[in-house]
């Protein structure tokens, strides 16, 4: 096993051409595309294999955005910033420590994070999201990055006080896995050097995180080839690379911003009141 903040087995440059792709609704129909500025590029096929321009040019004001693809699993990393362990006093892990985000949680930028009708204390927790291309089954680490598609922004929500709650049992999933509890998008970045870039989480405007993606513990291709070492990563699945300093709590009304450059913002409310029973 390589050991975290260890150098890849080679470096990898990324070999896609710069793209934002992202998935919206038209007309009752769900299509994908590309963003150029403030129009879309209708593309046909299967974004993660063979696909081509279906030459219908939208505007973004036309369209409403999905979440930018439809993961059989999005996996979310603990303790993969060097920052935020020490902080917190976390021994360094030996291997990723991880949990599953269910699909109820899955949310588009724009639309609103709902309070859990069991209350509690919710936090915001801005995070890079790695998307997967190519199916994995137990791939090497040098061969990692051909397996990912590209990177998109993410909100890994989380209800706080649940989490230990129970002296027996940590509640991960459960304080992970509520409706709503996984903004992701607005787009799928393909092109980009992970390495380089920086997550930005604004609450109502005022920067809460700004932290740069150098400081994991685990590189991208150490998680992709670790992680496929337990389980199949198949096109579309997300890993949440974790987070770092800054989290915290959202109050009902308040506005959550997770920004990357070169992918965007994405941007959710927090609801004001949970729905009804």
């Amino acid at each position: 096993m390589t050991s975290p903040g260890a150098a890849p087995a080679r470096v990898q440059t990324p070999q896609a051409p710069q793209r934002r792709w992202l998935r919206f609704r038209h007309a009752g129909k769900t299509s994908f595309g590309v963003l150029h500025g403030n129009t879309v590029h209708e593309w046909q096929g299967d974004m993660f294999g063979a696909c081509s321009p279906s030459g219908v040019i939208l505007t973004v004001a036309e369209i409403e955005l999905l979440t930018p693809t439809l993961p059989s699993k999005v996996i979310a990393l603990w303790n993969n910033f060097k920052a935020l362990g020490e902080k917190l006093q976390l021994a360094v892990p030996a291997e990723p420590l991880y949990l599953v985000k269910t699909p109820n949680s899955y949310l588009a930028t724009k639309q609103t994070i709902r309070p859990p009708v069991s209350g509690g204390k919710v936090v915001f927790e801005g995070e890079l999201g790695i998307v997967i291309g190519k199916t994995a089954t137990a791939v090497s680490e040098a061969d990692a990055l051909d397996h990912v598609f590209g990177y998109t922004c993410a909100n890994d929500v989380t209800v706080a006080d649940i989490l230990n709650r129970d002296a027996s049992f940590a509640q991960w999933v459960r304080a992970k896995g509520f409706d709503t509890f996984c903004p992701m998008g607005p787009v799928v970045a393909t092109g980009l050097d992970p390495a380089t870039l920086t997550v930005t989480t604004l609450l109502d405007g005022q920067i809460r995180q700004h932290y740069p993606v150098s400081d994991m513990r685990f590189s991208v291709a150490q998680l992709v080839s670790l992680i496929s070492m337990d389980m199949t990563l198949f096109p579309g699945d997300v890993i949440l690379c974790g987070t770092s300093i800054g989290v915290g709590s959202m109050k009902a009304g308040s506005s959550v911003e997770v920004e990357i450059d070169g992918i965007g913002r994405l941007s959710n409310p927090y609801g004001s009141a949970a729905p009804p029973i």
